[in-house]
């Protein structure tokens, strides 16, 4: 995802000082909040994420909204 043509939602929270946006319009999709990632060995492991998830910021994980 590339933030700079990126739409964001109001914001509902932040985790680690770095905004959690209700919602992401990007060029691929619609994506909603879903939860926090696991943070394992100093970092977020993209394995962790489904086909239809994107990580924006580090350790925030969005879904796809169909």
């Amino acid at each position: 995802m590339n933030h700079k043509d990126a739409q964001f939602g109001p914001q509902i929270g932040s985790y680690m000082g770095k905004p959690i946006y209700e919602s992401i319009q990007a060029a691929d999709g619609h994506y909603v909040f879903d939860r926090i990632a696991r943070y394992i060995d100093d970092g977020y492991p993209l394995d962790q994420l489904a086909a239809n998830e994107i990580m924006y910021p580090e350790g925030v994980v969005y879904r796809q909204d169909r």
